[in-house]
This record gives structure tokens, sequence and C-alpha cells, in this order.
């Protein structure tokens, strides 16, 4: 036997192509007793369909049912949110911050204290016409004891 029009409808079934009425046909078809073998991995499919349609049905007290159940619930309640808890997370982040920038200049400052003296005196320059003078770009209290009883320094005016 030829079932040259189901599988018509098959394919546009896949294509989300069919009506209402020609989906009823492909269930109806699929819910006979005697159906080609080829087409029997798709049995199953419609079989589920034509029983789930019947089976989730509402009951005619659902309405009531849903009603007592919301007029159960009590009201919810307003909360009053205060300026302060408002700004909480503003006041966290700030201090994540702030915690970042201090251990920043903790490491920095460990950092700069392991330098030797001779990376903390830069240069030394000499005028036209005057002594030389040392030059210092950042230097710590032990490298200023040492160098100002070593070598006599003059300001730069």
């Amino acid at each position: 036997m030829d079932y040259k029009y189901i599988k018509q409808l098959l394919e546009r079934y896949w294509r989300c192509e069919t009506s209402l009425e020609e989906e009823k046909i492909l269930r109806t078809f699929f819910s006979q007793k005697d159906v080609p073998a080829e087409l029997l991995p798709y049995k199953p499919l419609f079989e589920y369909e034509q029983e789930e349609t019947t089976a989730d049905v509402l009951g005619d007290d659902f309405d009531q049912m849903i009603l007592a159940k919301v007029e159960e619930e009590k009201p919810v309640k307003a909360r009053v949110i205060t300026m302060h808890q408002r700004l909480m997370p503003l006041f966290k982040a700030a201090a994540v911050v702030a915690i970042l920038l201090t251990l920043g200049n903790a490491v920095q400052s460990s950092f700069d204290a392991q330098k030797t003296p001779t990376e903390s005196v830069a240069n030394v320059q000499k005028p036209k016409d005057g002594p030389s003078v040392a030059k210092i770009d950042s230097m710590t209290n032990s490298d200023s004891a040492i160098i100002s009883k070593s070598t006599p320094v003059t300001a730069v005016k």
C-alpha cells in the first residue's frame, strides 16, 4: 500500500507547516494497529501526544483552589531601607580599595629599602665655575648619614 500522503504530511509536520486538522489526521493514522514498518518509528511520538492531551486537563475546581491559596497568603510588608544600608556596598568597596592601596605602598617601600646606596645617589654634576655638586634623587636616613660624613655637599641654587 502507498502511504505517500502520510509521508508528505510528516515532512510538512517536521517543517512546522501542518494545520491542526492535518496533525489530527497523523494522530489518528498512528493510533491504528496496522502501521507500515517504515513509519513505525514515528508511532510512539503521535501516541504520546494523544495520551498527553487527554491527561493534562485542569479540573473545574482549579480556579477556586488557586483563589483560596491566594487569599491564605499574608500580605507582604514594605521594608524601610536607611541611607546607611543603601551606601553599605559603597563603603565596602572603598575599604577594599584602601586596603589594596595600603598593601601596594607597603610592598613598594619594601622594594625601595632593598636598594643599595649607590643606586640612590643619582648623578654628580660639575657646574662651569664651581666645585662638584652631588644631586640626590631619593635618599634614606642611612644614605644621607654616609654622604654627610664622607663628602661635603653644597646646595644647588
